[in-house]
């Protein structure tokens, strides 16, 4: 299985299909508003809109497997990362991204680009970079912030 034969589910519940983002550069994102990194969304909205003509786009995945810092419904997550970072990038349905119960897109991420202690997922704002082939390209530790990353984010457009 490769990385567009994956299904997510957008914020609203609608389905959405990878194989719909053929051709683009992608940042995923395990996020959490209550998180001490939440301040990354604005970065993260910041490269969107710096980059999103040129076939760039920021996914940001809600979990809230790490110290509960996503309690929130749905409506909730998506209102407080459009009125307190602006967020325009798509964002997508709370999911786990480690254990038993991880999404199957975050275990083929996993999978293709462990992190520096194996590939479990540390914590909130891991950061996966994606070729525009659909190949994993970089994996970034939350302290990373999402800026640093216009040299790669450029290179791959």
């Amino acid at each position: 299985m490769g990385f567009y034969d994956f299904e997510v589910n957008d914020i609203k519940g609608n389905l959405i299909r990878l194989s719909e983002f053929k051709g683009k550069v992608l940042l995923i994102v395990n996020t959490a508003t209550k998180c001490g990194f939440a301040p990354q969304f604005k970065e993260l909205e910041e490269l969107y809109t710096t980059y999103k003509d040129r076939r760039f786009v920021v996914f940001g995945f809600p979990c809230n497997q790490f110290m509960n810092q996503e309690p929130g419904e749905s409506k909730d997550i998506r209102s407080i990362c459009e009125l307190n970072y602006g967020v325009t990038f798509p964002l997508f349905q709370k999911l786990q991204v480690n254990g038993p119960s991880a999404h199957p897109l975050y275990k083929y991420l996993k999978k293709q680009s462990s992190g520096l202690f194996g590939s479990a997922i540390k914590w909130n704002f891991t950061k996966f970079l994606v070729h525009s082939e659909g190949n994993v390209v970089g994996r970034y530790a939350p302290s990373v912030s999402p800026l640093k990353l216009k040299g790669q984010i450029e290179k791959l457009l």
